[in-house]
């Protein structure tokens, strides 16, 4: 006699969904409050100016504006300095004054 049931189910054949991680708003482009900025596992990219990480550490905007990529020196705790990538909105009353 057989010591399995004959018709089971198998147990390969099951994959997780994609999770659409990465950026969604490129440098230049128009954001508003609360538009998402880049999906990310980690923080590979840092929030600057008007920019808040959330807790499964998305960046978005906090303020209406435009997206600008930029890249920051910063000291780690063994006192080394390593360049960081930074994600900022900058509000566009603030760029049409200057």
């Amino acid at each position: 006699m057989a010591h399995t049931k004959s018709g089971g189910s198998t147990k390969l054949g099951r994959d997780s969904h994609a999770k659409r991680l990465g950026i969604k708003k490129f440098d230049g482009q128009k954001v508003e409050t609360g538009n998402v900025l880049i999906r990310q596992r980690g923080t590979k990219w840092q929030p600057g100016a008007n920019t808040r990480l959330g807790a499964d550490d998305t960046i978005f905007s906090l303020k209406d504006g435009i997206v600008k990529y930029t890249t920051k020196r910063k000291k780690s705790f063994t006192g080394r300095i390593k360049k960081i990538s930074v994600v900022n909105v900058i509000s566009e009353k603030a760029d049409k004054t200057n």
